[in-house]
């Protein structure tokens, strides 16, 4: 599944390479984390952060298709009758978003992402058993392009796909707890 992945985020990157205009760039962000729905009422931002790159892939003047590869460092704190506790986990996102010139310095942007779970610890202990290995996300967001090269964007990050694997309890009921990733994102990319 994942070479899969991987082998169209190539063709998206390297499949335009003949459109009007390909340009490659670096990007860091500063992430503000949390885990959302059912049962983590009591779920606290984490601070974490991105960093990656992308290609931005013109299509015509005002739209252009825009694959990244980010590490992205989320999760949440939590208080609650378990005690207090960190869980942090770290992905490596893929999003592929089309995105808007309004003018020449605003853009938008919109589309979806697959992330992949690279370790999952709870209060410095392994928890990746506890966390499902593919999350997937819809990306919104909007830019400021200072100079051709130096841009600064926010970016939030839905959570479309449950976080947890599967639990059941002593009697074997599926037991739904539909947590989500939710991220918001303040980056500075830089385009070659």
């Amino acid at each position: 599944m994942k070479k899969i992945i991987l082998s169209m985020v190539a063709v998206l990157a390297f499949g335009f390479t003949n459109a009007q205009q390909t340009r490659f760039g670096v990007k860091g962000a500063v992430n503000l984390t949390t885990l959302t729905g059912n049962y983590v009422d009591d779920a606290k931002s984490l601070v974490g952060f991105q960093v990656g790159g992308f290609a931005e892939i013109k299509i015509i003047e005002k739209l252009a298709i825009q694959p990244e590869i980010l590490y992205s460092a989320q999760g949440a704190k939590f208080d609650d009758s378990f005690g207090s506790y960190n869980a942090k986990l770290d992905y490596l996102n893929i999003p592929v978003l089309a995105k808007y010139y309004i003018t020449k310095e605003f853009t938008v942007e919109a589309g979806p992402q697959i992330g992949f779970l690279l370790s999952a610890k709870e209060d410095g202990h392994d928890a990746k058993d506890y966390y499902k290995s593919v999350d997937l996300g819809f990306n919104l967001g909007a830019g400021y392009n200072f100079t051709e090269n130096l841009s600064a964007g926010i970016r939030y990050t839905i959570g479309i796909s449950d976080v947890y694997e599967k639990e059941y309890d002593n009697l074997e009921n599926y037991l739904d707890y539909s947590v989500r990733n939710s991220v918001l994102a303040l980056s500075l990319g830089y385009k070659f």
